[in-house]
């Protein structure tokens, strides 16, 4: 047993060597071109196969001295090393990109996108991943881009930086496996996981009249107004769909909420661990958000002033998202 873990401390210390070799040799960037600096390639498996082969063909050709035999393991080598050189080609010369990734809760599939590039020649049979079973094969033909999307689990919240990404192919023959290991500095915000439950509010001066005001509005006691004409932002579901079937104007309704001041989430008002209290937070600015209502936001160090458009949405969040203050 401790053979067995002194083993794979060992691997995992050159493993955590060759990293920071290749680290080095190729740093991160949003963008670069696959060169002889990026490209690795060795025999495959069917590639080791079939030099072993022409080993046994050559050793019998020797022994037998015949020129029949020494030809067709000179024009299989041959064979062997053309195809070095295509399948080095095959991958050398595109052009890697990505895209800011959008923000996600936790629990769900982080999208990152991958651009590839061709400079004037074809690319195909291109496996793109995070690691040998996570790929997407595509073609890139001479002059065009591909655009793939590879997603990766989140669990936590917070910062999510991107794995290294492989990019491989054994384009033509199979007998040889070229690769790549790029670092594109992507990372994707993770907001808490949304947890429904009572609403945190705190209310610092307020009436008996303003409370039950409150308590109205918290459960969404609403009185119809009258239409206004659609602004970008304005919630979907409060949308005049009918009338818009008609042939008329795109308008929203409007209604009238009793309250007695804004409604102000305040982290100290919860009980329970951080994460809890942080995903519940998170339920209700975007439940708070979705129905345009305004409301204060309070974490510890941290206080924005009530709002319900969709910049203050995004700062609650990300705020949620990287508060490591309070236990």
């Amino acid at each position: 047993m401790a053979v067995a873990r002194g083993a794979g401390a060992v691997r995992a210390a050159l493993v955590a060597r060759l990293q920071r070799w290749q680290d080095r040799r190729a740093p991160a960037a949003a963008e670069v071109q696959l060169d002889h600096s990026r490209v690795y390639i060795v025999p495959s498996r069917a590639g080791i196969a079939y030099a072993a082969t022409l080993l046994l063909i050559l050793l019998a050709a020797i022994n037998y001295q015949n020129s029949m035999a020494y030809g067709l393991v000179f024009t299989l080598g041959s064979l062997f090393i053309v195809a070095i050189l295509h399948t080095y080609r095959n991958l050398s010369g595109l052009r890697v990109g990505s895209d800011a990734p959008q923000a996600v809760f936790a629990g769900e599939q982080a999208r990152f996108i991958v651009h590839l590039q061709s400079q004037g020649k074809a690319h195909y049979a291109i496996a793109v991943g995070w690691g040998v079973h996570t790929a997407h094969t595509t073609d890139v033909l001479p002059a065009q881009a591909q655009r793939l999307e590879l997603a990766l689990p989140t669990s936590a919240r917070g910062w999510l930086a991107a794995p290294r990404l492989r990019l491989s192919t054994g384009f033509p023959l199979g007998l040889l496996r070229a690769w790549s290991w790029l670092r594109s500095g992507q990372r994707v915000l993770v907001y808490p996981c949304p947890l429904a439950g009572e609403l945190p509010t705190q209310h610092a001066s307020a009436s008996t009249a303003e409370l039950a005001g409150l308590q109205a509005l918290g459960q969404g006691t609403e009185d119809f107004l009258g239409l206004k004409p659609y602004q970008p932002g304005d919630a979907w579901h409060r949308l005049n769909w009918k009338a818009w079937s008609r042939g008329g104007p795109l308008l929203v309704k409007q209604f009238g909420e009793a309250r007695g001041q804004d409604l102000a989430l305040d982290y100290l008002a919860l009980e329970g661990g951080r994460e809890q209290r942080l995903s519940l937070l998170c339920h209700w600015v975007l439940r708070l958000a979705e129905q345009q209502r305004p409301f204060a936001f309070s974490l510890p160090g941290l206080h924005l002033p009530a709002d319900c458009g969709v910049a203050h949405r995004e700062a609650c969040l990300r705020a949620l998202a990287l508060f490591e203050g309070h236990r």
